[in-house]
């Protein structure tokens, strides 16, 4: 089996690179693909420099579900897996990839969270990043102590939805094509559509615990700190969207929905009675709820009437050729 790695990143020059030599000493095999966004930190050169990068592709949005598609279309192996920058891979990975595959359509597995160094290392902007545990190269991050059981899953309109780590996975490549990558609407949940997704699809979703991978968490003194500020409107526009374009306007979508709001207003008046707070704050968040499920569920409508496929995808890789501004290509005696 050839498997490419894809790996989306932005700004997270020096996480990114104990990403790529956890993947050089545990995949050395693999065709290793970067979708870099506009980073500004010094990404570009430091990929280039590196003859374990087989495509370097540099992007201009910032959006990570547009960067796993820029890294996607130009994979050649016929296994593709995403790996975060913040991650570290671990030595029995690739195995765990190969014989995953060798029994379902998608295979993921365990993301063990470690604290960053106390040193600013870059930021935090994709849904998801990868770091790795130390900054030694090659070294193997340790298991986790309590390995979760197995992957989110829940049931909604009849559809059994496995959810799967948005970094950490992998796809048989005729998977991904059926899929058409992801939804470039969602600057976040993108992983979660393709779960739904799938599952419409009726396609097998593995876990295994011996694909398992480090996340290094973003340094409080980085110059962005990692995303802090919760973004409700785009939080609700995307659960709505998602759920409206996969399944239509249901009872039980408007129960989920309606649910994570109630849960988020009851987060968020506790933190006005603690005075972490303010009623306006309060009153905004409601505002910034509903707008973002206004507008996600009639994008969401129109989405499902653009791509009737079991696929689901009308912003998918299919649909548009601009995605990479630059191209290099260690696998072209010239590049691009």
């Amino acid at each position: 089996m050839d498997l490419s790695v894809v790996v989306p990143t932005l700004n997270g020059r020096d996480r990114l690179a104990a990403c790529l030599d956890a993947l050089s000493a545990h995949a050395p095999e693999a065709e290793v693909i970067v979708a870099n966004g506009p980073s500004a930190d010094g990404t570009t050169g430091m990929v280039r420099d590196r003859d374990d990068v087989d495509v370097l592709v540099e992007i201009s949005d910032r959006t990570v579900n547009v960067a796993r598609n820029a890294g996607i279309e130009v994979a050649t192996g016929d296994a593709v897996a995403i790996v975060d920058y913040d991650h570290r891979i671990g030595e029995s990975w690739a195995d765990g990839v190969r014989s995953g595959l060798g029994e379902a359509d998608v295979v993921t597995g365990p993301v063990t969270p470690v604290d960053a160094p106390t040193a600013a290392d870059g930021n935090d902007d994709h849904e998801g990043g990868v770091s790795g545990a130390t900054d030694a190269p090659g070294v193997s991050p340790d298991p986790p102590e309590e390995p979760p059981d197995g992957p989110e899953r829940r049931t909604i309109a009849g559809h059994d939805v496995t959810y799967f780590e948005s970094g950490n996975v992998a796809f048989r490549s005729e998977t991904l094509r059926d899929l058409d990558g992801f939804d470039e609407y969602l600057h976040t949940g993108g992983a979660r559509d393709a779960a739904h997704r799938l599952a419409r699809m009726g396609c097998e979703v593995a876990w295994r615990g011996d694909l398992a991978a480090v996340k290094r968490l973003p340094s409080p003194t980085a110059a962005d700190g990692g995303r802090t500020a919760r973004e409700w409107g785009w939080k609700y526009r995307a659960l709505s969207y998602r759920l409206c374009k996969n399944y239509g306007v249901r009872p039980t979508v408007l129960v989920r929905t309606g649910s994570h709001a109630l849960t988020d207003a009851v987060d968020v008046a506790r933190e006005v009675v603690r005075g972490e707070s303010t009623p306006s704050r309060w009153v905004a968040t409601g505002r910034d709820v509903l707008v973002g499920l206004t507008g996600g569920s009639s994008d969401g409508l129109v989405a499902r009437r653009r791509d009737r496929s079991p696929a689901r995808n009308p912003n998918g890789i299919s649909t548009r050729a601009d995605r990479a501004v630059a191209r290099y290509d260690g696998r072209d005696a010239d590049g691009e």
